[in-house]
């Protein structure tokens, strides 16, 4: 769930959304917005993608439209709950369908379920899916999970049963689900003969069973979908959605203040202002998962030190930056869980800017300064680069204030700016994060709800077997994962959530900017647009405009 530095954080209300600022509507005939295209609704998405198919391709915003279109056994509640899709019911150890032991997982498949070209939709798929997702010539991101599972049957065909090698707690809660952009179901039926799934043209226009379909993807201009009129709860509202991708923060808010976009997710703190005043939309804001980082390369030797790195973070004034450019808006933590998680620690707190502690502890690690004031360590000088995304100026701003800050403890850097899809490709495709091609990465994380974070800091989790980018391990922080990994029992889970929490801090592996709040410009005259915090496109049955 790799995403570009979004700048939005996340915070107060209870999971819904609760509009925090209104802008005065511009009025039509009928009584809406002059602007408003009705039954086809206009998506701001910052940047080009990858790809359409989520078993290849992480980025937040290829989400979007892919939670509309693709096939998922579950989607996500606006509680941020697991809720039957192609499922018939969520299972747990309670209704039979997770076994005592928790080693088998039982699907009960919908019936009279068609894709979106007509083809019957059957556990064939998938098991078909998971087989392609298993393959080592897959160029998946990560197996964790999927590499638990030693066998699969499908006693009918709506039935489908997954035997695991070992308990693994968040089996369901990311199996072909929408949350934390996990692989969706594929077509048997189109993919049987693939040469190549990773070059396969289904990528770039996926045949799936949601509400809409796909029709056209335009690359750097536009991604259309339709209603679907075979989806099985029915024909949705909408008649059309463009997500319009335009790379620039500026020129998406130009668009917004012309009527020529009706949503744009995920507002940039700095945005807000100009936001919340353009006439005919209105701002959602809620709490959230996601949040914006700097992660440490702990694999190359000047930042494998933990004192270097708490340096870093003691020498970063975050509040400062929150009130500068993000208006105040976000969390200000060290935990990587969002306060609205089961598994948040608030003893962890936050750690306040100080300079002074920051220059002690790399003038008693032997960091010594030179002339023009950057420190150095046997021959080697703190001079990192520093990777982000483009087309961010909130983020440029950020990188400036962080150079000015670091510059008083003796630290240099020299930024390197790349466009999102090669910042946030795969090891297989040159990805520049992915490759450790980097000191310190500015960007973001939508992790999913089950609290498992193994996947980010794990030991075992290093490219191209998981999205470890940073390449940190620690033992203890291993140990506690994976014992979450293998446990139901909520309380003994949490344990092991605070001693991760707890050695993050310690080790300083990454350091937040803040944890967001996700911010929606909405226009006013859009119905039943309700996000969650993880999958905000999956309640749309009912959106209209």
């Amino acid at each position: 769930m790799v995403a570009l530095l979004a700048g939005c954080t996340k915070v107060a209300s209870d999971g819904g959304t609760s509009p925090s600022g209104t802008g005065a509507s511009a009025s039509s005939d009928s009584g809406g917005n002059s602007f408003t295209h009705h039954h086809q609704l206009r998506i701001a998405q910052q940047g080009d993608i990858e790809g359409l198919n989520p078993l290849l391709d992480q980025e937040l915003t290829a989400a979007w439209p892919e939670e509309l279109v693709l096939a998922y056994l579950l989607r996500y509640d606006r509680a941020n709950k697991v809720t039957p899709e192609l499922a018939t019911v969520v299972p747990t150890q309670q209704n039979g369908g997770i076994s005592a032991d928790g080693e088998t997982i039982t699907y009960h498949l919908r019936k009279g379920v068609k894709w979106s070209d007509g083809a019957p939709f059957t556990a064939d798929d998938v098991t078909f899916t998971t087989k392609i997702i298993n393959d080592p010539k897959t160029n998946v991101q990560s197996r964790q999970g999927w590499d638990q599972i030693v066998r699969m049957d499908t006693p009918n065909p709506l039935t489908v049963v997954f035997h695991l090698k070992s308990v693994f707690s968040p089996f369901v809660g990311l199996t072909f689900t929408s949350g934390g952009q996990g692989p969706a179901i594929l077509p048997k039926h189109l993919l049987a003969h693939t040469a190549n799934i990773n070059t396969d043209a289904y990528n770039s226009l996926p045949v799936g069973i949601g509400p809409f379909k796909f029709t056209e993807w335009a690359r750097a201009d536009h991604i259309s979908l339709v209603a679907n009129p075979l989806y099985w709860r029915g024909k949705p509202k909408l008649e059309r959605i463009d997500f319009k991708i335009i790379p620039n923060r500026d020129t998406i808010l130009s668009e917004l203040q012309t009527g020529e976009v009706d949503i744009w997710p995920l507002v940039p703190p700095a945005y807000y202002t100009r936001a919340v005043t353009t006439k005919g939309f209105t701002i959602l804001r809620q709490a959230g998962y996601g949040f914006g980082h700097l992660d440490f390369n702990a694999s190359h030797a000047t930042l494998a030190d933990p004192i270097v790195r708490r340096a870093l973070l003691l020498g970063w004034d975050r509040r400062a930056q929150r009130t500068k450019i993000g208006h105040g808006i976000g969390i200000l933590q060290d935990s990587v869980f969002s306060p609205k998680s089961p598994f948040y620690d608030p003893k962890i707190g936050f750690t306040e800017h100080d300079p002074a502690k920051a220059n002690a502890l790399l003038d008693a690690a032997g960091w010594s300064r030179g002339a023009d004031g950057i420190r150095a360590k046997n021959g080697v000088r703190l001079n990192l680069e520093l990777v982000s995304n483009s087309g961010s100026p909130d983020t440029d701003s950020r990188i400036e204030l962080l150079r000015q800050d670091w510059k008083a403890i003796g630290v240099s850097f020299l930024r390197k700016n790349y466009d999102p899809n090669l910042l946030f490709a795969s090891l297989q495709q040159g990805g520049i994060i992915q490759s450790g091609k980097f000191d310190v990465a500015f960007s973001a994380w939508y992790p999913p709800p089950t609290g498992d974070y193994s996947n980010l800091y794990g030991c075992k989790e290093f490219p191209p077997q998981g999205q470890n980018d940073i390449r940190w391990c620690d033992a203890a922080a291993d140990a506690a994962m994976n014992d979450f990994l293998g446990t139901f029992d909520e309380a003994r889970q949490k344990r092991d959530a605070t001693t991760l929490q707890q050695r993050m801090l310690a080790g300083t592996p990454t350091v937040l900017s803040t944890l967001y709040e996700d911010l929606f410009a909405v226009n006013t005259d859009l119905k039943g647009f309700h996000p969650n915090s993880v999958s905000f496109f999956d309640d749309a049955m009912n959106l209209d405009i």
